[in-house]
């Protein structure tokens, strides 16, 4: 992530306290709402109202596509140059008004939606929540898993009553999945980017999209797999050797310029590229990077249930 857009996005808060827009004390420093003492969020307790009405959510993934699920007033958030249309055409339809980019977001807005709750990630950084937390109730989660972070945040919410049902028709349906994906298939994925690939690994705490492959019973091959958290390979074309997986699952574009720059092209047609076992079998599909790589809650989980379905599972 681009330092200098993040220090922006600081500084920004930081004129605001000069103009006198945030005030001289927490605004949780008496409590007339619910204390919340704990949890997967910076700073607990978090005092949060009890049935919160003007939300602003500073990131347009986790925090906004939860919250939306969870029916919660969003009020606004940052949705220029997101990837998933679907999750952006919902924002719109619910009436989120647009703060612009997520590294750089209009605090003049934020100000004037008179927020009664703030929520994001805790990638924002501690700059961040000092300054947001002068502003509202601030709930910046640091749940790495997206279920500890759907149920953090309906909790804060005060709407966690029947989020185990929705959990639990979520997993009816991986299990009735697991039931159909190959045991001795293996799949690989990778992401293109303008100038390099990334790996995500199949591991413990993998990230969501790879957590549904996992618990869906799809199988990584050796390079992808780690029995602990590395998080991501990143490789060149070289590296492109260890994806030997049966069936290629590949994503590009999204949040960078990868499929329009000429890049995904350049990749398609490299020697190193059309070597892969999945390429010459004629078994590699794209996949959506606004599921995959802006993946935001139950909607993402089942769209990745859905490639699961369409790319892996062989049809009758």
């Amino acid at each position: 992530m681009n330092e200098d857009l993040i220090f922006g996005f600081f500084m920004r808060f930081v004129v605001l306290a000069l103009l006198g827009i945030m005030l001289s004390s927490p605004v949780f420093a008496q409590c007339d709402g619910r204390l919340i003492a704990e949890g997967a969020f910076l700073h607990p307790p978090l005092c949060a109202p009890k049935e919160p009405k003007r939300i602003i959510s500073l990131v347009p993934t986790f925090s906004l596509g939860i919250a939306l699920e969870l029916g919660l007033p969003v009020v606004g958030a940052p949705l220029f140059g997101m990837s998933d249309e679907d999750l952006k055409s919902k924002a719109e339809a619910a009436g989120v008004v647009d703060l612009g980019s997520f590294l750089e977001p209009s605090i003049e807005k934020i100000v004037a939606l008179q927020p009664d709750l703030i929520i994001g990630s805790s990638f924002l950084g501690e700059e961040a929540y000092q300054m947001a937390s002068r502003l509202a109730p601030t709930a910046l989660l640091t749940g790495a898993n997206w279920k500890e972070f759907y149920r953090t945040l309906a909790n804060i919410a005060g709407v966690d009553d029947g989020i185990e049902g929705r959990f639990a028709e979520y997993e009816k349906r991986v299990a009735a999945v697991r039931e159909r994906v190959p045991k001795d298939l293996r799949v690989s994925v990778v992401r293109i980017t303008p100038w390099e690939f990334q790996v995500f690994l199949d591991e413990p705490n993998a990230w969501a999209p790879f957590d549904v492959l996992r618990k869906a019973g799809v199988r990584r091959t050796d390079f992808e797999t780690s029995e602990t958290n590395v998080g991501t390979k990143r490789i060149d074309f070289e590296g492109l050797a260890g994806l030997d997986g049966d069936i290629l699952l590949y994503i590009v574009g999204g949040s960078n310029d990868s499929a329009t720059s000429g890049r995904h092209e350049a990749v398609l047609t490299n020697p190193l590229w059309k070597m892969l076992p999945a390429v010459k079998a004629g078994r590699v599909y794209r996949v959506d990077a606004g599921t995959w790589i802006e993946f935001n809650g139950l909607a993402s989980a089942n769209k990745i249930l859905d490639d699961i379905e369409t790319y892996i599972i062989p049809r009758p």
